[in-house]
C-alpha cells in the first residue's frame, strides 16, 4: 500500500509538524529570495543547474596577434638571383624589403613591397610586380 502523504495526514494542523511558523515558511528557510546566495551557499546548485549564469570569464583580453608576414631583403635576393625574373612567393616569402643593393635589373614578384625596395628596383631598371591573393 502507498504511503500516505504528510500533507494529508497533517490537515487541520497549523504548522504541519514544523513547530513555529517561521521555521518552515518564509525567505529565510529558502536561503534568500531569488538568486540570493548563488555565489555563497547556493553555489553548487547554480553550477549544476545554471552554469552559464555563474561561470564567466574574468580579466582583460590580450593583444590581438597579427598574422606574421615573411620578408626578404634585396641583398638576399641578389645572392639567390639566377635569372632576370624572381617570384619570391614560390620561396615562401610575401614581402620584399629595401635593405641592400641589387646590381642587375630584376623583375621581382611579391604580394607586398616597401617604398625603398620599389625605388631601388626601379633605379636599376627592374620592375616590382605586386601580386593579388589569387595569383601564385
Amino acid at each position: 500500500m502507498r504511503k500516505r502523504k504528510k500533507v494529508v495526514k497533517m490537515r487541520g494542523s497549523k504548522t504541519h509538524g514544523y513547530g513555529a511558523k517561521k521555521k518552515h515558511r518564509g525567505k529565510g528557510s529558502k536561503g534568500g529570495k531569488g538568486y540570493a546566495g548563488s555565489f555563497k551557499h547556493k553555489k553548487m546548485m547554480m553550477l549544476k543547474y545554471e552554469p552559464e549564469r555563474i561561470k564567466r570569464k574574468k580579466g582583460t583580453t590580450g593583444p590581438k596577434r597579427k598574422k606574421e608576414i615573411k620578408c626578404i631583403n634585396l641583398y638576399e635576393i641578389e645572392k639567390i638571383a639566377q635569372g632576370k625574373e624572381i617570384d619570391v612567393t614560390k620561396m615562401g616569402y610575401q614581402k620584399v624589403l629595401g635593405r641592400g643593393e641589387i646590381r642587375a635589373p630584376l623583375t621581382i614578384k611579391a604580394f607586398y613591397f616597401s617604398k625603398h625596395a620599389i625605388e631601388k628596383i626601379e633605379e636599376r631598371g627592374g620592375s616590382a610586380i605586386i601580386l593579388g591573393k589569387g595569383d601564385k
